[in-house]
């Protein structure tokens, strides 16, 4: 009878157990857990704190006891795995040892606790990643002498918990160390993400980093202080500054990994040693679009990377094969999501790209409650192979990702989308489809009917040519729109106006940056030009819609009189 032990009960580990049960009746399992529940779900946890899931019951997804009785797996609660010795193949408690014929390690991952100045003084502060830290937060952070939180780390965790916390009527302060929130998306759509913290009320510092903590003679919490002098008064503290491999029990057994200590595992989820299976937090697997080891912690890794390893385990051959970065998140009534590679990591990596931006409803207009949804894309410029994509919008995010997704899969390109059959109902979408509609404005950049200029080389072609502006920016929208708000510097013809212009503008033998409120009314513009002799024109990708929520350089014009 083959025996498979089991390291680890939160996901990856008890997922692994039910699976080797499924395919093995005659196995023994055994799975051991260092804390007092397993499979609980931490993505979870933010949400409890606003009282969207209603009790920390609901967080515990499976019981041992089921585990028990429905899969006859023998769970050892409170009883931490202090060392393995792969080579006599044993594992070792503080109570005894144990011997196994195949080992699955599932450990997952620990937060990180960067070293601020009296922390390890402090009582009221805690990570959120644990049943225990829950526990500490909702009996201490969400008392009603808490009223001010402070969360240090915005990535998607740091930015849910500072929403939730808003939700549960705290005030709270959203710490940063990067220039944006939420630094797996480009600048833009942290900024755009950002904005609607603040819009809530939540105060947000980026490029700020804490250095050490204020406390009183009881070691309680007081004030933050960052390394730029700013003290925050506050009353309790909850990290989220990032999380490493809880893997030293395989490394000191040789086990490969990557720079942070994540174990190497291939398609099968074996590590290097033999017997030893891995999944979860714990590892590294390959990414799908550069075949290199990445590292990806994310519930839905974790559950397909234990399910094979738990096959595998008792002889089977189920492939993982790997992932490529897709993520979302809720920002309040906002979604933030994204799926392979974005401008940085294709910057980074040396691999030439193309960007196309669009500003679309995801609904039709003229159906009650249309929200925009901006959408960029990342392709090869000779292939047209889709590289990546992110998405902002109220409404539809969540689909129109999931078909972005499938298609860098399925490595199509770019012109493939609007061949795309789509489900269609006034309801859920517009008859071209967001998706289908960037596909739209990409066969016209490919065929030379339009060019588009991003917001951030605008922001460089307005920073380096401030005092020789070598080229024209036109609002093309109405001057009603243009007298609310506008770029700096740019002179407004409106685009039903604009054929009386001609003339002038190509007498000035500038190049033209042309933009109208979300990009349709600009590329419109940018036709008419374009057939009229003027030859270098670029349309803003998104519009003022997108310069908006991403610059600051807004000017409030004079009112003033088209030129006839």
């Amino acid at each position: 009878m083959k025996k498979i032990i089991v390291i680890g009960g939160l996901s990856a580990g008890p997922s692994a157990a039910a699976k080797a049960r499924r395919e093995n009746e005659q196995a023994e399992i055994l799975l051991f857990e260092k804390g007092a529940n397993i499979s609980y779900a931490t993505c979870g946890m933010p949400y409890a704190f606003s009282g969207v899931i209603e009790s920390r019951d609901n967080l515990m997804v499976v019981k041992p006891e089921l585990l028990q009785n429905r899969f006859n797996i023998d769970v050892h609660l409170s009883e931490e795995i202090i060392k393995i010795d792969t080579q006599n193949k044993m594992v070792y408690s503080h109570i005894k040892g144990y011997s196994y014929d195949t080992l699955i390690f599932a450990t997952g991952a620990r937060s990180v606790v960067p070293p601020i100045g009296n922390i390890k003084l402090a009582s009221n502060w805690s990570t959120c990643r644990s049943m225990i830290d829950f526990d500490k937060i909702t009996k201490e952070g969400l008392t009603s002498t808490s009223k001010h939180i402070t969360v240090i780390g915005a990535g998607l965790i740091g930015v849910e918990v500072a929403e939730n916390l808003k939700e549960a009527g705290k005030e709270v302060t959203l710490i940063e160390g990067d220039s944006h929130v939420l630094n797996m998306w480009q600048q833009k759509f942290g900024n755009f993400a950002g904005n609607v913290l603040t819009s809530k009320g939540i105060q947000v510092l980026t490029l700020s980093f804490v250095s050490k903590f204020d406390i009183d003679k009881n070691g309680k919490i007081k004030a933050v202080v960052t390394q730029a002098g700013k003290r925050i008064l506050t009353d309790f503290v909850i990290l989220s500054v990032g999380i490493k491999p809880n893997t030293d029990l395989l490394l000191a057994e040789g086990a490969d990994a990557i720079e942070n200590g994540a174990l190497k595992v291939n398609e099968l989820m074996e590590t290097s040693i033999k017997d030893v299976y891995a999944a979860g937090d714990n590892v590294s697997i390959k990414n799908l679009q550069t075949n290199e080891y990445d590292y990806f912690p994310l519930g839905t890794h974790s559950n397909k990377a234990g399910r094979a390893a738990g096959a595998n385990a008792v002889g089977r051959n189920i492939e993982f094969k790997g992932a490529y970065k897709t993520a979302i998140v809720k920002v309040f009534d906002y979604t933030l999501a994204r799926t392979g590679m974005n401008a940085s990591t294709l910057i980074k990596k040396e691999i030439p790209f193309k960007t196309v931006l669009t500003v679309a409803g995801s609904t039709p207009g003229y159906y009650p409650g249309q929200k925009d949804l901006i959408t960029e894309i990342y392709y090869n410029p000779d292939t047209e192979e889709i590289l990546g994509a992110e998405l902002f919008g109220e409404v539809g995010v969540d689909k129109r990702i999931d078909v972005l997704s499938t298609a860098v899969y399925a490595k199509l390109k770019i012109t493939d989308l609007a061949q795309l059959d789509l489900a269609y109902a006034p309801p859920f979408s517009p008859a071209k489809d967001p998706v289908v509609v960037t596909s739209f404005v990409t066969e016209n950049i490919l065929y030379n009917r339009s060019e588009q200029i991003t917001v951030e080389a605008l922001e460089s072609l307005i920073n380096d040519n401030y005092s020789n502006k070598d080229y024209l920016l036109l609002d093309s929208r109405t001057v009603e729109e243009y007298e609310k708000g506008t770029i700096v510097g740019a002179i407004n013809y409106p685009l039903d106006d604009l054929r009386k212009h001609v003339d002038y503008i190509k007498s000035l033998d500038k190049k033209v940056v042309i933009f109208c409120q979300k990009g349709l009314r600009g590329y419109l513009a940018e036709l008419i030009l374009r057939n009229n002799g003027v030859t270098e024109v670029f349309n803003v990708a998104g519009g003022f819609k997108v310069w908006q929520m991403y610059s600051d350089r807004i000017e409030i014009p004079e009112p003033v009189l088209v030129k006839k």
